[in-house]
């Protein structure tokens, strides 16, 4: 149940490596058409996953908290095909909520700037300047995606296993050593511990998508790990009475044997009028 996550630049022509990809290994390739295919069985409609989509979270308005949970709730999707297996996560980084997962091949799609620009004109039917400015928009979306929701750098080369220059080496040197790098024993033997590890993953986002969607609470970001039902939340509420909404929310999902919390109470009202 090997999983395969790519990361790309627009104009590399991942795409097309990624299908045939999949075509060879019999893959399920998760992009945008089969996220979009299955969003509304997880409650998650077409407009909200267009608004989130590889696009960075905030928690501070009410508002800002329902497109975090949607993002939350596009993540678990992408977690449950992970689970199966023999999948393709493209994009929306994949790469890093299977990160602690040791049956996963990460890789990376880069290409001189200029290429990707012709490659994309070509594609779109645009005016190359048109194609740049796109292009240069498209990078930083999704580099500050990636910076802001899981604190790294995009481009970071240690964080992928194989990164592919687009403008060196053909698609299908590039395919065929992807269809080789799978079969790696490693991938194979670690399946076993991917599966609990993605598990753990999976109910920690069911735990904070609830948080998020509670009209009662004013949620602030916890940190929130769980290992085999058992889940530990720590962050700040501003009153007892959120506390306690807090606790009960995370008991009643499903999955949740036992819940410790070092969450800590802050209420800026009590001491704003406190003279220093």
């Amino acid at each position: 149940m090997a999983v395969i996550t790519i990361s790309r630049e627009m104009g590399t022509g991942a795409y097309q490596i990624a299908s045939e990809v999949a075509k060879k290994l019999k893959y399920t390739l998760v992009d945008g058409a089969s996220i979009s295919a299955c969003a509304a069985k997880y409650g998650l409609s077409s407009e909200m996953l267009q608004v989130v989509d590889e696009k960075p979270p905030s928690y501070i308005t009410v508002e800002d908290r329902k497109r975090a949970a949607a993002l939350n709730t596009l993540e678990l999707i992408l977690l449950d095909f992970a689970r199966k297996g023999n999948v393709i996560l493209y994009g929306r980084g994949g790469q890093d909520l299977v990160k602690e997962c040791g049956n996963v091949l990460r890789l990376r799609f880069t290409a001189d700037f200029e290429e990707r620009v012709e490659r994309f004109a070509e594609r779109e039917w645009i005016d190359p300047d048109l194609a740049r400015t796109m292009l240069r928009r498209s990078d930083h979306q999704r580099g500050g995606f990636i910076h802001f929701y899981f604190d790294r750098d995009w481009s970071d080369p240690l964080f992928y296993d194989i990164t592919f220059n687009t403008s060196r080496l053909s698609s299908g040197a590039i395919v065929e050593s992807i269809v080789a790098a799978v079969k790696d024993l490693s991938l194979k033997e670690a399946e076993k511990e991917a599966i609990e590890m993605i598990d753990n993953t999976i109910l920690m986002k069911k735990i904070e998508t609830a948080l998020l969607n509670s009209p009662d609470l004013d949620y602030r970001p916890f940190k929130i790990t769980v290992a085999k039902g058992r889940v530990r939340l720590s962050g700040h509420l501003a009153s007892d009475e959120e506390k306690k909404l807090a606790l009960k929310i995370v008991e009643s999902i499903k999955g949740v044997k036992s819940v410790e919390d070092d969450i800590q109470i802050v209420n800026f009202g009590t001491y704003k009028d406190k003279s220093w």
